[in-house]
């Protein structure tokens, strides 16, 4: 998808000269496209979000709540909605997962978990953001029998196979309801945190992609953050990290569980949730959208997936079911490959 024309007249238009040069950046998994103006100061990114496709609306509105609730996100200067155009901040291209390492990541997290935080503690007004209700939960893990096993696999998918997976979703999503509910993010995870390239503070982080955010379970971003599908750290490093955060929910009076177990327990079950969802989303993003790059992703969230299953006996059907029909396919493809210990 190419850019309009009159984005370049309008972002000349803003900024009050002609002649504007917008160099495009890559793309992320949705439809908006960003670019980078040339010799800006202070430097600033013209985004095209168009209205078929992106609800900037409900972007703006979730940056007003989070920049409200003192959560770093980029500032916008101009919109045009009609034309689905937006100027904002030019925060720089620093991701937070190339600046991870073993040595870094206490600190990095320390800051992404704090910010969470911030978010969580902000009392989002009835009806601007929608609830992550049953039926969503559901339908976000229905994409994984249908793009993933069907679709990418080509694994054909019996009445009894639907069976299980109903009672495993079920179990799920009574377990995600179950949790005390905040402002999510929905991806909340290194590649969407960003070090501020600009900023006057060292290492100041700025949270992007937002635009889905929703009213859901209190350990869904906290699980995004720890089991990224793009980078992976040592079980014990994670529970640490989960119940350091716990103990942050309890010192400022949040619900967190009644105790560390439950805690944790919610952690991994919409983990689960989460990754089911992804493995159908990723295998949809190469087969609808071309866009290949999420295989290599796929062996790290199936690892996930089976990892935490595998600890709940609740999920003995599933984990059965994967071992026998869909790992040996997974093993067949091209992306494959194993995920040490």
């Amino acid at each position: 998808m190419g850019l309009p024309l009159q984005l370049n007249e309008w972002v000349g238009q803003q900024l009050g000269r002609a002649g504007v040069v917008l160099a495009p950046l890559s793309g992320d998994a949705g439809f908006r496209r960003y670019c980078r103006v040339e010799n800006s100061s202070p430097p600033v990114m013209a985004v095209y979000a168009p209205r078929a496709t992106e609800n900037s609306e409900l972007y703006l509105a979730v940056s007003g709540l989070l920049a409200g609730g003192g959560v770093r996100v980029p500032q916008v200067l101009a919109t045009d909605l009609d034309q689905g155009f937006l100027l904002v901040e030019d925060c720089g291209d620093q991701l937070l997962l190339p600046a991870l390492n073993s040595s870094s990541a206490d600190g990095l997290y320390g800051q992404a978990l704090d910010m969470l935080l911030q978010m969580q503690m902000i009392n989002v007004p009835e009806g601007v953001i929608a609830y992550y209700d049953a039926q969503r939960l559901w339908d976000e893990m229905a994409l994984f029998p249908s793009w993933f096993v069907q679709n990418l696999l080509g694994l054909p998918f019996g009445r009894n196979e639907q069976t299980l997976l109903d009672n495993f979703f079920d179990w799920l999503v009574a377990s995600a309801l179950e949790q005390p509910q905040a402002l999510v993010h929905r991806d909340y995870h290194a590649r969407n945190l960003m070090l501020h390239a600009h900023s006057d503070a060292p290492n100041e982080l700025v949270t992007i992609d937002f635009q889905d955010a929703l009213i859901g379970p209190i350990t869904y971003d906290l699980v995004s953050l720890l089991r990224d599908c793009y980078i992976r750290w040592q079980p014990e490093r994670v529970t640490k990290w989960a119940l350091a955060y716990r103990e942050k929910l309890v010192k400022k009076g949040k619900p967190a569980g009644n105790n560390e177990q439950q805690f944790l327990q919610w952690f991994d079950l919409i983990g689960l949730q989460r990754h089911i969802k992804v493995l159908g989303i990723f295998a949809r993003l190469w087969l609808r959208d071309g866009k290949a790059g999420y295989l290599n992703d796929l062996p790290l969230v199936l690892h996930y997936t089976m990892e935490i299953a595998a600890r709940y006996p609740q999920a003995a059907d599933f984990v059965e079911w994967m071992q026998v029909r869909v790992l040996p396919a997974c093993q067949r493809q091209q992306w494959w490959k194993e995920i040490k210990q």
